[in-house]
């Protein structure tokens, strides 16, 4: 978490609660409750290392509500894992799994350690480690708390997770829904890799289609032909690109931390991808031209600004040179609340990163459903489909005496498998939970920004749920 010494992390995601709260109806005392992490769980557990010393590892585990159970949210390895970054990932996980209809409450995981400078057997120790101590505080489980990727951590980690789980709960027959993010053989869901990156492209879009929008902020309606400049090119930088690309976008920089590259007729995130793991860098890269400074590409001349890398990247300082109309944060936290302040006077539209990329936890959601129901999405209507689809294909031939070619048959035909349900329930997602935040936005005008729009959206879903436990009288 890079530094800011007037905020924290956590601190930042409350000072946005308490901007939205004054636009709701509820009490005090309920938004003190929706706004407080239930319970944080800290712990030290000593690990021998390969070269036989004895390492104590710091870790946590915060559950930040139980208005739905379970609760879920990723797991973290990182140096700059602390218990304030914790809570305020947690938090955001609550308001994100409201704003998208997902049933979970929120929660976050980190262990303090430096993945790259550990052995895969290191790795492994600490991880079953971490797991172990959860099951015995009854800190994880399919109807508890189902935890899943996030920096540092992938497919591999969560099939260890799920390996350690299923050996300390034997018979649990829904043992495989305790993470989500697994490999596609332990019960993963397909469209998971993407997921993130494809929800921000379809949040962005879809306020790329509302007309009273793009007139206010002077851009055309649609994704085609606008410029976009893209920070990070981890796993849902790459994707993000890759979706606005392909919807015709021109994607005109790519940022890394060794610096950025710019290419005024689009640049392709694959090409860039390639050329970094062969160099080690994406400077130099063919008909781009480098920009020594990372932060720079924040402030390039485009439509839309998209951070997928760290925290606070849009500061007090840098915000007054930003020159897009839209930002759409795909990473965690990328803004700080001055800089939403100074872009909001300026009219830029920032859509915030609490909804945005909810595609990741979205599409946990269809792998925990999946795991629940054992039974792969398409399995049971795919073929039905199909023939479905060819036997209407026959008749309408039959009855206009016209023959379609083999390949348009083909698309025609095409029953769903696993990915497109996966793919089709995300848009669907993104698309009702942007309008859901507009409609807000445009009822109450006294809103200053869709950031503030989508807490009220957040605060109002998750009170709704503690009145409706009859928490409070």
């Amino acid at each position: 978490m890079s530094e800011n010494k007037e905020y924290s992390f956590f601190q930042s995601v409350e000072r946005s609660f308490d901007k939205a709260s004054k636009f709701t109806s509820w009490e005090q005392g309920i938004l003190e409750q929706i706004k407080a992490c239930n319970s944080i769980y800290s712990m030290r557990f000593p690990v021998k290392m390969d070269d036989g010393h004895i390492e104590v590892i710091e870790a946590y585990r915060v559950q930040h509500s139980q208005h739905k159970s379970p609760c879920k949210g990723g797991i973290r390895f990182s140096m700059a894992v602390n218990q304030d970054e914790v809570m305020a990932l947690a938090a955001l996980m609550t308001y994100k799994c409201a704003i998208v209809n997902v049933p979970f409450g929120g929660a976050k995981g980190g262990i303090k350690i430096s993945p790259r400078s550990l052995s895969t057997y290191e790795l492994e120790k600490i991880t079953r480690r971490y797991t172990s101590e959860l099951v015995k505080k009854n800190f994880i489980g399919p109807g508890i708390d189902v935890p899943a990727p996030d920096y540092g951590t992938g497919e591999r980690e969560m099939a260890w997770i799920v390996d350690t789980y299923q050996s300390l709960k034997p018979g649990e027959i829904d043992a495989a829904g305790c993470v989500t993010g697994k490999p596609i053989s332990l019960g993963g869901v397909r469209g998971r890799k993407e997921a993130t990156g494809l929800g921000v492209f379809f949040g962005v879009r879809e306020v790329c289609l509302m007309e009273d929008v793009m007139k206010k902020q002077g851009l055309t309606l649609g994704i085609a032909n606008k410029k976009v400049v893209v920070q990070g090119l981890g796993n849902v930088g790459y994707h993000s690109a890759k979706f606005f690309r392909e919807n015709g976008a021109i994607v005109v920089s790519i940022a890394e931390f060794e610096g950025a590259i710019y290419n005024e007729t689009g640049l392709n995130e694959e090409d860039v991808f390639q050329h970094r793991k062969k160099t080690g860098s994406i400077l130099n890269f063919p008909g781009a031209t480098n920009l020594k400074n990372s932060g720079d590409a924040l402030e390039l001349d485009c439509d839309i600004l998209i951070p997928a890398a760290l925290e606070n990247v849009i500061d007090g300082n840098n915000a007054p040179r930003i020159k897009a109309k839209i930002i759409g944060e795909a990473a965690n936290g990328p803004l700080t609340p001055e800089a939403d302040d100074i872009l909001a006077a300026k009219g830029v539209l920032v859509i915030p990163d609490m909804y945005l990329n909810a595609g990741g936890v979205t599409v946990s959601y269809f792998e925990w459903l999946k795991n629940l129901s054992h039974v792969r999405y398409g399995r049971l209507e795919k073929r039905f489909t199909e023939n479905a689809n060819i036997n209407i294909l026959n008749q309408i031939e039959e009855l206009t005496g016209k023959k379609v070619t083999e390949s348009e048959k083909e698309i025609i035909a095409h029953g769903p498998d696993e990915i497109d349900l996966v793919h089709s329930g995300l848009e669907e997602t993104m698309i009702n939970a942007t309008r859901e935040i507009m409609d807000i936005w445009k009822a109450n005008p006294s809103i200053p920004d869709m950031r503030t729009a989508a807490y009220v959206c957040a605060i109002n879903k998750v009170g709704t749920s503690y009145a409706e436990l009859g928490i409070f009288p």
